[in-house]
């Protein structure tokens, strides 16, 4: 019978010291037990709380010591120990063999693994529509979803009109009201887009060397705003990232890290294909 489990595995004990004792008789729960093995474990810090567990919740492996190089097996932390293998000796005769070479045991750590720089990938990778510096808004979004756009270089001195300032216009160009706003410069890059309703008029202004038009009638309008950049484990779900808000949700841009791919699907669970839960 195993009485004291929960404390001898307290997540933060580090000192264990047992005895053993053949007792008998002795009284267990009201049970007379005769010539019962006792064995007992005091250990140090000490645990077992009412109410807490004794471990910390948390992701297999995430907390593995140095020493283990970051090895992990069936969920625990590994360090792959090896050493040269016992030489196999000729067998002389019934009587005498041949005198085994001393064992030499080379101990090897693992090689840790160090994270590389991920590759940078095109624009059109990350499901972005490509513009040109005089795409008006109108023409490139119609009834579709209209998300997140690239802008290419050289849009600062384009020809291209936009008319309004922080609601821009739908057949305003989508780079150059970027540039106006402050989101982009003349190298260009992404921008995420919001659209808004009627607006009853547009307002000029010159900003970050941009100038906009004025329009006095009732128009759809839409904004734009920058794309964010942010770093994700194997774990993070859209849900926990970006929650879905009415009228429209704009989820960063992610990078995430190598090996998602080896998770287990109880830790990193996907649903769907093409069209994922989030």
């Amino acid at each position: 019978m195993c009485t004291h489990y929960t404390q001898i595995v307290w997540a933060t004990t580090n000192k264990i010291g047992c005895a053993v004792n053949t007792c008998r008789k002795m009284t267990v729960w009201g049970e007379v037990w005769e010539n019962a093995v006792y064995f007992v474990c005091n250990y140090s810090p000490k645990g077992n709380w009412i109410g807490e567990a004794p471990y910390k919740n948390g992701r297999p492996c995430s907390e593995c010591p140095p020493s283990y190089g970051g090895g992990c097996r069936n969920n625990l932390c590994y360090r792959e120990e090896t050493y040269t293998p016992k030489p196999e000796t000729d067998e002389m005769n019934e009587v005498e063999t041949a005198p085994i070479p001393e064992e030499n045991h080379v101990w090897l750590q693992p090689r840790v693994m160090r994270p590389t720089k991920p590759k940078k990938t095109s624009a059109v990778n990350y499901m972005t529509q490509v513009v040109r510096c005089d795409t008006k808004m109108k023409d490139r979004c119609k009834g579709s979803t209209c998300n997140r756009y690239q802008c290419p270089a050289g849009c600062l001195n384009h020809k291209a009109k936009i008319f309004g300032t922080l609601f821009y216009e739908s057949s305003s160009s989508i780079c150059r009201a970027a540039i106006h706003y402050g989101i982009l410069d003349d190298k260009g890059g992404l921008v995420d887009i919001t659209r808004n309703g009627k607006v009853p008029f547009f307002v000029k202004s010159e900003r970050h060397g941009v100038q906009s038009l004025s329009k006095y009638k009732p128009s759809s309008s839409f904004m734009v705003s920058k794309v964010k950049v942010q770093d994700l484990d194997c774990y993070t779900t859209v849900a926990q990232l970006c929650p879905f808000e009415k009228p429209a949700t704009h989820c960063p841009r992610v990078h995430c890290p190598a090996h998602c791919k080896d998770e287990p699907s109880y830790w990193a669970p996907v649903f769907g294909t093409n069209i994922y839960a989030d």
